[in-house]
């Protein structure tokens, strides 16, 4: 029996032999551990498509981020030039010609919302993708294996050296490995600052030691976690830290392209002679070459497993391995579950890109992104807020009129100071005026500028609709015209 314990809660022979096995362990003196020290992995090299296809995306991914914060971007006077800014002092965030305020925060909120579904969807179509080719921690863990195989050697060397007695020529290595290690974690942190301010002026600060101290505190930050997770814990990350690997089990079916190992083809697995028949085995000759190049360590002939990252990396050494012994490619391929049991039952396989999940999650994205797009295109330069005096809601005048109190904040998103004129609508006969400003004297708004006003509406009390009057402020441009219209209440006494 498998259970520990039956149904009806009895012990069963396989929870005895287990009990058994530990009280002899104890009467012999052998300790017994709760916990199985990590063992190193150290992934052979291949090379191969999928190799090239992962050194390629390293090499963007890596470029993209630590040169962005470099490209400049002519936004005109009065505007920071750098094209991607996280401008936290002005509570801006600037995207080459994009320009997002505090109040556009929907905008970051519609960019998480399109990363969820194109990583949904790349996920149901193709498996762990992102895992493989683009997760930060996929490319720094393999710039780092990279700088260990430059010091250490190939893979034999490095166990070789792993298990050796330290030597000088051991601390000569690891040190060299490791000191590179903390520069391109530090660059890696010294990167990441440089989106949050200038990158020439707060890399002139940095070397100069006149930077902020959050600058410092940042880089020490990201740098150990840098070194940490990419030179030591590198595939514990993706088991044990990473939520990704157990909610893709959701995205996936039968259907899914994933890194599969075709049994139908290759069992029974063996050895192989050269010259040897073919005939009553399959084409897998148990090399193992899938095993030593994946950077997780698994046997991807166990069939789909919460580790694998689908690198592909398999599916290189296996190609290898079948042009040695002269067996056609692909025993270990992208395939999905479907095919290899109707490849078992004799039949043709069969790809479904277009299923419900895909078409939903397609969808999904396309809609978000075009309300997006739409969003951006329309968008006006102008922002207006009216907000209410609500202490005290309104003021009896000695003449018997009624008086409110509002704010008006005036947001200018363009690159250029601007007057603006507020008027009302909804109620006749009020006055309105602007504390600080002569009747008819413009509102002027500096560039990319938040400015509040304080005003006042009298209007007399048989004008008015009862405890609460419909009213409309309209704040217009008065160089292009453009007006914004904001709704809100004038407030009395009841009738």
């Amino acid at each position: 029996m498998d259970h520990a314990r039956t149904e009806t809660g009895a012990v069963s022979a396989s929870e005895t032999d287990v009990t058994r096995h530990d009280v002899e362990a104890v009467s012999k003196g052998e300790r017994r551990e709760l916990y199985k020290s990590r063992e190193p992995i150290f992934p052979k090299r291949m090379d191969g498509t999928f190799r090239r296809i992962k050194w390629a995306a390293m090499a963007v991914l890596l470029g993209i981020y630590y040169l962005t914060p470099w490209i400049r971007w002519d936004r005109g006077p009065n505007a920071p030039d750098q094209a991607v800014l996280l401008d936290l002092p002005a509570r801006r965030f600037y995207f080459f010609w994009i320009e997002i305020w505090p109040q556009e925060v929907i905008y970051l909120t519609g960019i998480l919302i399109l990363a969820a579904l194109g990583l949904f969807l790349a996920t149901s179509l193709a498996g762990r993708l992102w895992c493989g080719y683009a997760c930060p921690q996929t490319v720094w863990t393999d710039l780092f294996i990279m700088v260990e195989r430059f010091f250490e050697g190939r893979r034999n060397a490095r166990i070789k050296l792993h298990k050796a007695p330290w030597t000088a020529n051991k601390i000569v290595r690891k040190t060299a490995k490791h000191i590179t290690w903390l520069v391109i974690a530090m660059a890696t942190g010294g990167a990441w600052v440089f989106y949050f301010a200038d990158a020439p002026t707060l890399a002139h600060d940095l070397v100069n030691l006149d930077a902020p101290p959050v600058a410092y505190i940042t880089i020490g930050i990201l740098t150990f976690t840098t070194y940490l997770l990419g030179g030591f814990a590198r595939e514990q990350v993706c088991i044990y830290m990473c939520p990704w690997p157990r909610i893709q089990g959701a995205m996936v079916d039968e259907d899914t392209l994933v890194i599969t190992y075709r049994r139908n083809r290759g069992e029974p697995r063996g050895p192989h002679k050269k010259g040897a028949s073919w005939e009553g085995r399959g084409d897998c000759v148990s090399c193992r070459q899938c095993v030593v190049v994946c950077p997780m360590g698994i046997d991807i002939r166990d069939g789909l497993q919460l580790e694998c990252i689908q690198c592909g990396l398999c599916i290189d050494a296996c190609n290898d391995i079948m042009d040695k012994v002269g067996r056609p490619r692909g025993l270990i391929a992208y395939d999905t579950d479907a095919n290899v049991e109707r490849r078992l039952r004799g039949e043709a396989p069969r790809y479904r890109l277009m299923r419900p999940r895909t078409v939903i999650y397609a969808t999904l994205f396309v809609a978000v992104g075009a309300l997006m797009l739409w969003s951006l295109a329309t968008r006006s330069p102008l922002d207006v807020n009216i907000i209410r005096d609500r202490n005290p809601l309104y003021v009896t005048l000695s003449d018997g009129r009624i008086r409110n109190g509002y704010t008006v904040k005036i947001l200018n998103k363009a690159h250029q100071s601007n007057d603006f004129t507020i008027s009302l609508s909804g109620l006749p006969g009020a006055d309105l005026k602007i504390v600080g400003l002569e009747p008819g004297e413009p509102v002027t708004v500096p560039a990319d500028s938040l400015r509040a006003v304080q005003l006042y509406v009298t209007a007399p009390r048989h004008g008015l609709a009862g405890s609460s009057t419909p009213v409309s402020f309209a704040v217009t441009n008065l160089e292009t015209g453009l007006s914004y219209r904001e709704d809100t209440s004038f407030k009395g006494p009841a009738r």
